[in-house]
């Protein structure tokens, strides 16, 4: 009789740290799809995992209410999460193209999710309670679950938002709250009766079979979701640990984007890439080392080269999956010359941020082609700290130059950038285009010396002729230098310097009016 209650404690031990792995990696997905769907992670992690826990608590009191038949109830509540976490993604795919607020449906399902993974904890207890005593039970009981969310935090940050992504991932998350309950069912279904072991066993067949039908749909659905936020027609999709990559086509030319954002047009990225790329290399006194930081698809690789004095470019990028489609993805291959196959080019792929400080080498031009600051992991990248260092690794006579988002669109954006970058010790001058495909759009030079006053009349001065260009010519500088009025009022003056500890940047960025352009 000792064996046999050893063992149904040790079988719902083992359930319940299995299911302490399947809780947190539950509320890891859901965190990240409300990021992926609804932006600003800080925001989303936290309302997620606080509405995730506040549930849990619910649950917890809920569970109050069962007073017998508690292992069927186990059971079922394990069947229940193996459906709704395993489908949580397609269901938010597929509801997505129907509403406006799927930010409620998302938040819905954390809490549902969080009320049933409330209740497993009480119930595993007072079950195990036949079996051990109220000091061991309590203690074997946390330490099981607080075990399991070690290793499913490992499991999600090393295997499944690296290889699974986020379609994939719930399901094995899912199938083990399945495996749970067809544990329990089949060690401890003598102390079921007969009536509910019928009910758990079609309850079995059901959920196997939603499961089975969600794999076998999944990536249809997942492609019909992505299709839903994009005019162009989705011809290739992937999630890696870092961004979401999408590029779709419309009459021939394709477009990037990352998170939802876009990157880049084949209609005319050069209206974008030869602004960054020329103007800061005219004014460098040397071009042997070049540092280029973003810029995955290659397109500032293929500019950067058409001068014949540059002897190594260093490109440093996050995402290997992105610079890997910059390399062998046949529209991007093309789009940027191969020019991922030059000797002179090194890829590293690493936080731009990390690379900077931990790196002893110093730069004629350093380019910063990242996406928007919409996020505080990307604001990260536009603070004065991150412009110190890239200031401390550029030579003397050196430039550096760095998107930054539209000067019309985001104007408070735009100004935050110029006054942060001026903020670290550089003199700045501000330049435009106007893109078809984007709108307007800006950058920011900067250089150690001369004064801004002198940088600008130099690059009103730039010609091109010697340089393989399609657009860009002395004219065009002209334009590029000169602004009008902002769109959007700015009091310079009260605008705050970007610093990590203070990051505003983000904030300003959202509070953009792209209304004025769509």
């Amino acid at each position: 009789m000792k064996n046999k209650k050893s063992s149904s404690s040790f079988i719902l031990m083992t359930a319940l740290f299995a299911t302490g792995l399947s809780g947190i990696v539950a509320e890891y997905v859901l965190a990240t799809l409300a990021t992926y769907f609804l932006g600003d992670s800080v925001f989303q992690w936290t309302i997620v995992l606080s509405l995730m826990l506040f549930s849990m608590g619910l649950g917890s009191r809920l569970s109050k209410s069962l007073e017998k038949n508690l292992l069927e109830a186990f059971i079922f509540i394990e069947l229940l999460l193996s459906i709704l976490i395993s489908l949580c993604a397609l269901i938010t795919y597929l509801i997505m193209p129907y509403t406006n607020s799927i930010w409620l449906v998302m938040y819905l399902m954390a809490v549902v999710i969080g009320l049933l993974i409330g209740m497993e904890i009480p119930l595993v207890t007072r079950i195990n309670d036949n079996y051990k005593s109220l000091r061991a039970n309590i203690s074997g009981v946390m330490e099981k679950d607080y075990y399991g969310s070690l290793f499913g935090g490992l499991f999600f940050a090393f295997i499944g938002i690296r290889y699974l992504g986020l379609t994939y991932t719930p399901f094995v998350v899912g199938g083990i709250n399945f495996l749970v309950a067809l544990l329990l069912f089949y060690y401890l279904r003598n102390a079921i009766a007969n009536r509910q072991r019928n009910q758990l066993q079609l309850g079995f067949v059901l959920t196997a079979a939603l499961l089975g039908l969600g794999l076998f749909l999944a990536e249809p659905i997942v492609l019909y979701g992505e299709q839903s936020r994009y005019r162009e027609k989705v011809v290739f999709t992937k999630q890696t640990p870092y961004q979401k990559i999408t590029v779709t086509q419309w009459q021939g030319d394709y477009w990037l984007y990352l998170n939802t954002g876009k990157q880049l047009s084949t209609f005319d990225e050069w209206m974008y890439h030869e602004p960054l790329v020329h103007p800061a290399m005219k004014l460098a006194q040397s071009h042997k080392k070049i540092l280029i930081m973003g810029a995955g698809d290659g397109c500032a690789i293929r500019e950067v080269l058409k001068y014949p004095d540059v002897d190594s470019i260093i490109l440093v990028d996050l995402d290997p999956e992105m610079t890997n489609i910059g390399q062998h993805h046949p529209i991007f291959k093309q789009l940027n010359q191969s020019a991922y196959f030059s000797p002179k080019l090194r890829v590293v792929n690493a936080d731009a941020f990390n690379y900077l400080e931990a790196t002893k080498a110093f730069y004629d031009v350093i380019i910063a082609d990242f996406p928007d600051p919409k996020s505080v992991e990307i604001n990260r990248l536009y603070t004065r700290e991150f412009y110190q260092i890239c200031k401390k690794r550029l030579r003397p006579h050196g430039v550096f130059i760095t998107q930054a988002a539209s000067p019309y669109y985001t104007t408070k954006a735009f100004r935050t950038i110029e006054k942060t970058i001026a903020a670290a010790g550089f003199q700045v001058v501000p330049i435009h285009n106007h893109i078809y495909t984007f709108g307007e759009w800006g950058w920011v030079i900067g250089m150690k010396e001369p004064p801004a006053a002198s940088i600008k009349k130099q690059l009103q001065t730039l010609t091109f002729e010697d340089v393989d260009v399609r657009w860009i010519n002395r004219e065009s500088m002209l334009m590029m230098t000169s602004f009008g009025r902002d769109l959007v009022k700015v009091d310079r003056a009260a605008l705050e310097i970007n610093t990590i500890h203070n990051p505003v940047l983000y904030r300003c960025y959202a509070e953009g009016n792209w209304s004025y352009y769509f």
